[in-house]
């Protein structure tokens, strides 16, 4: 039996496989969404991740490797650990098509043969969609800045990169599938192997950042006390504060935490676990007179 015959049987339809190649660092995860749209592909499989219409699917980033060995093994879904929830996603979404990205013809076939897709039916090469000064360029980003794109915008990334640099590069695409414009938005992140040096965020910046957003509340009169514990999976942040009288407590502190969750993550490109605000007293305003 053809290991094509055995992936339609796998995945119960008959799946058109792709493949976006070029050398590392010339730009493929940044032109990979232009490449899928043309061809009208929905699923692109890179370095570890099934990503669907801007969202990720399954799988973890390889680019969270600690060495660049173990980055190209899991690119490769090279243990039944790392392939199995991509695996699982694929039976279950049944896409048509998918595009693999790789850095060589061997690479994304070891790639489908690993996830038991069919066999690749039309590779697209990167000098294919880019000119050798945008490929230069994207190279000498990667060596001096040890810049990585992913092909997803930042929120769908942020907690599994808590900690990294990241940032998000958004990219108007003047024509899309059906030749509409569309916006394409991915993320910058530099992985723990090509850290050019360390970066640190002072606990009074988070605090600042609250106390702003706490005078801009009309429900909050007074923040009494702010804690910034950081942890392994993002920051936790703990405040007690006083109310003003005549607003729902509830829905004041509800709707502040989530401005404070939004805004910390936005300027500092830090996850932001937990937020707990603590009414701890009640301000009346007739009290000033």
């Amino acid at each position: 039996m053809l290991l094509k015959d055995i992936a339609i049987s796998k995945f119960g339809n008959k799946i058109k496989v792709y493949a976006f190649v070029g050398p590392s660092g010339t730009g493929k995860s940044y032109r990979a969404q232009m490449v899928a749209s043309s061809r009208n592909i929905e699923y692109i499989i890179d370095d570890g991740l099934l990503v669907n219409n801007n969202r990720v699917i399954a799988g973890e980033s390889a680019k969270k490797a600690p060495t660049k060995i173990e980055t190209v093994k899991h690119a490769l879904f090279y243990t039944e650990e790392k392939r199995k929830d991509v695996i699982a996603a694929i039976k279950k979404y049944k896409p048509e098509s998918i595009l693999i990205l790789g850095t060589s013809d061997g690479m994304v076939q070891k790639i489908a043969a690993n996830l038991g897709l069919p066999e690749i039916t039309e590779t697209i090469y990167i000098n294919d969609v880019a000119t050798e000064q945008e490929m230069e360029t994207a190279r000498r980003i990667r060596v001096t800045e040890g810049k990585h794109v992913i092909p997803v915008p930042t929120f769908e990334i942020k907690k599994e990169f808590s900690g990294y640099l990241l940032d998000p590069l958004q990219i108007f695409k003047s024509k899309g599938i059906g030749n509409k414009p569309y916006i394409s938005e991915k993320s910058i992140i530099r992985p723990t192997f090509s850290y050019l040096g360390n970066f640190t965020i002072s606990d009074n910046v988070f605090k600042q950042i609250v106390e702003y957003l706490a005078k801009k509340c009309p429900a909050i009169y007074k923040v009494l006390k702010i804690r910034v514990n950081k942890l392994d999976g993002g920051t936790y942040i703990y405040m007690e504060v006083t109310i003003v009288y005549g607003f729902n407590v509830l829905e004041s502190l509800k709707d502040f935490k989530e401005k404070v969750k939004k805004e910390i993550e936005k300027s500092t490109a830090m996850t932001v676990t937990q937020v707990d605000v603590v009414a701890k007293s009640v301000f009346l305003p007739k009290e000033e007179k």
